[in-house]
């Protein structure tokens, strides 16, 4: 009789066990697992607030205070090249000045040639937008670079007949259109205002 009852007790211990197992595996396979997506940190920007440079070259505009203003000091810099330095977010907007003699067409056509010869190999698309304000003399275009390309954004105003500055948008990083987007369209908007802003020394 006392071998008959553990029996019976070592048998429903077994039998909720496999009852247990079975809820456990039963429920696990109901779970919907799904992948969670790639994501990219946040990137914290400055509120816009712009200041004036009115230096010595022939021309004025206003750039963001969170940049750094400085000279081009390369090789092969003139005197009136700029860079606007953002170091917290390791971009920077290149700016390059020519006056124009005689050469206007050679300035648009070295411009074409830089942007769908060397910077749009790795784009998906390019999109120009035209820019013109009649009141400063001012006219340009602006280059939005889609895809993973070493610059996202380029650009040049001019007055057609003296002026020429051109400007591109760099990341020291590798490029990867999604991780950048946030950044790009951040400093899109200061590249407007440096050209809405632009105003020619007679």
């Amino acid at each position: 009789m006392k071998n008959s009852f553990q029996f019976s007790v070592f048998s429903f211990q077994m039998y909720v066990i496999l009852l247990f197992s079975c809820s456990v595996t039963l429920f696990s396979c109901q779970q919907n697992y799904v992948p969670k997506p790639s994501s990219y940190f946040r990137i914290d920007f400055p509120e816009r607030e712009y200041k004036s440079y009115a230096g010595e070259c022939p021309f004025d505009f206003e750039y963001p205070v969170y940049g750094v203003l400085e000279r081009d000091e390369g090789r092969n810099a003139e005197p009136c090249w700029y860079n606007i330095k953002f170091p917290r977010h390791k971009a920077t907007i290149h700016l390059t000045y020519r006056e124009i003699d005689d050469n206007f067409d050679n300035f648009i056509e070295d411009n074409w040639k830089i942007i769908y010869s060397r910077i749009a190999l790795r784009a998906d698309a390019v999109s120009p937008r035209e820019y013109t304000d009649d009141d400063l003399n001012v006219h340009g275009m602006l280059f939005d670079i889609h895809g993973d390309a070493a610059s996202s954004v380029q650009f040049y105003v001019t007055d057609s007949v003296r002026h020429f500055l051109r400007g591109s948008l760099y990341f020291s990083v590798r490029p990867n259109a999604d991780s950048l987007a946030p950044a790009v369209a951040f400093f899109r908007q200061d590249i407007i205002h440096l050209m809405e802003s632009i105003k020619w020394k007679q």
